[in-house]
């Protein structure tokens, strides 16, 4: 669902006319059907245009989808229903097509710094150099630090406090908030489509949400997501220099030490630990209560409750095992036929 207080709607445009944006051509289906907007593939509606880069599984029901930017070859394997079109490279024909269906709505030129439309509770404190745009709403006793820009829509709730140069845009911020300065949030994720002049990002319509008592330090990015939401659950610590990628999802209470990186998509459970350093691969799903150690490299999922480390993360016991083995081994005389 496109969120109107941060996106607005540019088409509706046709299957025929989204075929000759993209060069692709419609093999099946009505090309007058028309697409108000966009959505993933297990969301997609009537009014809707997505993407098809794969054989869809069995459960991907497409049959409601407006029209469906689909691989060569892959239009057979979907049902009657929405208007196919044909290409090559269906993501990077998507990230074109989306382009013209929505925009990302952004500060007016020449707006005052708190716009007329925003709404500001009298007890909130600004400091000087503070952007509000329109629609934007700022709780009881918020407090905003100097020179920062909180973009159209964004929703702040009572008693945050945002530090000095932060950004915020397409977020929903909750209660008892702390943003510390220089964090950025509900930036576009890294989302790249490769094309015929090569790799280019793509456009992202998801939002930021963060939960109430949540804390994220100093110079910390948090992405919104590409077509979902990408989500910090309430009483979450994140410390500075941390990055969170588009469509992530972090859970309750999790704390999660300088230098974490956490790429897209990934679901970070309840109450999990992450020393220094940690990074995790995109589609990683870490279970409640596991603990990853300084510098590890998470390549795979981890169970629940259970301690990882290394490069790459494994169970901890493990990879202490193998520390253990390979200094022994390095220790070793060599012998006479070495």
């Amino acid at each position: 669902m496109i969120d109107p207080r941060f996106f607005q709607l540019c088409g509706p445009l046709s299957a025929s006319d989204i075929a000759s944006l993209v060069d692709g051509s419609v093999v099946r289906g009505d090309p007058a059907r028309r697409a108000q907007i966009v959505a993933s593939l297990d969301r997609a509606g009537p009014d809707d245009l997505c993407f098809l880069e794969d054989a869809p599984g069995a459960e991907t029901d497409l049959s409601n989808a407006g029209v469906v930017l689909a691989a060569p070859g892959l239009a057979a394997t979907l049902a009657d229903g929405p208007a196919i079109i044909e290409t090559r490279r269906p993501r990077a024909a998507f990230a074109r097509a989306a382009e013209k269906l929505i925009a990302l709505r952004r500060l007016e030129s020449g707006q005052p710094a708190i716009h007329p439309d925003a709404r500001v509770h009298s007890s909130a404190q600004l400091e000087p150099g503070v952007i509000v745009g329109p629609d934007a709403a700022i709780g009881a006793n918020a407090h905003i630090g100097a020179n920062t820009v909180i973009g159209p829509g964004v929703q702040i709730g009572s008693r945050t406090m945002i530090g000095a140069n932060a950004s915020l845009r397409c977020a929903l911020i909750g209660d008892g908030v702390r943003l510390y300065p220089g964090v950025v949030i509900g930036e576009a994720g890294f989302g790249l489509a490769a094309d015929s002049e090569g790799a280019s990002l793509t456009p992202h319509f998801g939002r930021v949400i963060i939960q109430n008592g949540v804390s994220i330090g100093a110079n910390s990015c948090v992405d919104r997501g590409l077509l979902e939401d990408t989500v910090i659950g309430e009483g979450t610590h994140i410390d500075n220099l941390c990055h969170i990628g588009h469509n992530c999802r972090i859970g309750a209470h999790v704390v999660m030490a300088a230098f974490a990186g956490v790429s897209g998509s990934s679901v970070v459970g309840d109450g999990v630990q992450f020393g220094g350093r940690v990074g995790l691969k995109d589609h990683i799903t870490v279970g409640a209560g596991a603990r990853i150690a300084a510098g590890a490299a998470v390549i795979r999922d981890v169970p629940a409750g259970e301690t990882w480390a290394g490069y790459p993360a494994k169970a901890s016991r493990t990879w202490m095992r193998e520390l253990a083995w390979l200094a022994r081994s390095a220790q070793k005389r060599p012998t006479e036929n070495d």
